[in-house]
């Protein structure tokens, strides 16, 4: 009896996965239609949405990182604002803040006005050029999905994620992001320039009289039911030894490798591991497989892996890189 509920089980989870898999190949072609020479950047964020989670886009000036967001919401069916982060943005013009209200009868009472982060998607442009205080208001709806604002609790909208860019090259007047943020993002995503071919298309289809306008594919409910079915696929033993074996390696004071001991001043949490065996499924699901390979692990783990991270002084000196590290402990996994 217990077996074959688990058949029906399993039956029920393939069927679901088919029908989800032909409507994520419609996601993926409206999003490329828009988002030209990006396959795996676009791959990426898509897998960090099916797994529920937050994602940090890294690149230069100038290669769609806010219009892949744009095109993401209206793809997916999501409400998205937009803040733009600068040094002078306050924790209220991102959560809202109570005003005080006078009614009719005279009587004064505080109503609270939300802010932008009341969305489905929040693109917050240029992080790193909030302050510490602005920054750490994102962490409780990142984690939590919910705000407290003078001792109140307010839920956010589902699904909810935020999707931030950040400039590795312009460092004047920017902040750091702190550990625990960097955290709380499934994927950091590097946006690199495309190859000729893409950039030659691209020329065309954005300097004519139309450009390409992205078209909803899915909705916002279908999107949260995907992400239920994310947390039911399989995942094998080898892929569950392939996460922990990555994860428990790339800390220094469990690592057996020599380059994360001599390497890293310290290594990724536990959520490291779950974010790993989100995506994994997650990519897997995007690709029309019912569960994940030890592939999928080693394709996600610098993703997963780089932001949660970080070198010694005597690496940082001799040049070492952390995709250095992450490429040892990959091969390590065979």
């Amino acid at each position: 009896m217990v077996e074959g509920a688990g058949i029906e089980d399993a039956t029920r989870i393939a069927g679901e996965a088919e029908a989800l898999a032909s409507r994520l190949v419609r996601v993926r072609a409206a999003v490329g239609r828009v988002i030209l020479g990006q396959e795996e950047v676009v791959e990426q964020a898509l897998i960090t949405l099916l797994s529920g989670g937050h994602m940090l886009l890294v690149g230069v000036p100038g290669l769609g990182k806010t219009k892949l967001v744009e095109t993401l919401g209206t793809v997916l069916g999501l409400d998205e604002r937009r803040v733009q982060f600068t040094p002078d943005l306050m924790p209220s013009d991102i959560l809202g803040s109570e005003i005080l209200d006078e009614g009719q009868d005279g009587r004064r009472s505080f109503r609270f006005l939300k802010g932008p982060v009341f969305c489905q998607l929040l693109m917050a442009d240029e992080i790193n050029r909030a302050s510490p205080r602005t920054q750490s208001a994102l962490l409780q709806a990142m984690q939590e999905h919910k705000v407290a604002i003078a001792g109140e609790v307010h839920p956010l909208p589902s699904p909810f994620h935020v999707l931030a860019t950040q400039n590795p090259i312009e460092q004047e007047g920017t902040y750091p992001l702190p550990e625990a943020q960097l955290d709380r993002f499934l994927l950091e995503i590097e946006v690199g320039y495309p190859d000729e071919n893409a950039e030659r298309a691209m020329l065309l289809a954005t300097t004519g009289a139309e450009q390409a306008r992205p078209s909803q594919a899915m909705s916002a409910e279908e999107l949260i039911a995907a992400q239920a079915l994310v947390r039911r696929l399989p995942v094998g033993e080898s892929v569950l030894n392939a996460i922990l074996r990555l994860v428990r390696g790339a800390r220094p004071d469990t690592a057996t490798l020599p380059a994360v001991k001599q390497h890293l001043a310290w290594g990724p949490g536990p959520r490291a591991a779950q974010a790993l065996m989100l995506a994994t499924r997650a990519r897997a699901l995007l690709d029309g497989r019912l569960s994940p390979s030890v592939e999928d692990v080693i394709a996600l783990a610098e993703p997963v892996l780089r932001h949660r991270m970080a070198l010694g002084f005597a690496a940082r000196a001799d040049g070492v890189r952390v995709a250095e590290v992450i490429a040892a402990l990959k091969a390590d996994l065979g």
